[in-house]
């Protein structure tokens, strides 16, 4: 992500948000906003409004953080090794921004077998009508 995005999410952000999205922090766990949030529709990155994740794709992982089994669309999220906090980890970032969102893991339910662990503040949720 380039300083003039930064600068520009800094404006525009919540603090967790920029810290999240930015600084590539995790909000703590089980007292996020979206980690029992039931409500059917979209999750977007709060960061640029790519669309990320459906509701339907969500599941009860129990880590306290939205955890999805899958993405939207696979162009919309990139993803990187991570070796930071002493660990080997899959980061996930918007596509579209760079904004860092949590890490992905392949312990998940059936289809796909896989954990997207989401931080709630890197996300922006829009309710289907």
């Amino acid at each position: 992500m380039d300083e003039k995005k930064k600068r520009q999410l800094k404006k525009e952000l919540p603090p967790m948000a920029y810290h999240v999205l930015v600084e590539k922090g995790t909000e703590p766990p089980f007292s996020n906003k979206y980690y029992n949030y039931e409500e059917k529709g979209e999750y977007h990155c709060a960061g640029c409004g790519n669309p990320l994740f459906r509701s339907e794709q969500k599941y009860r992982s129990g880590t306290g953080w939205p955890s999805f089994y899958d993405c939207v669309d696979k162009k919309n999220i990139e993803t990187r090794e991570d070796r930071s906090a002493g660990m080997a980890r899959t980061e996930v970032l918007c596509a579209s921004c760079g904004g860092h969102l949590g890490h992905v893991f392949s312990d998940g339910p059936k289809p796909t077998g896989l954990r997207y662990c989401i931080n709630s503040a890197a996300l922006k949720f829009n309710q289907k009508g």
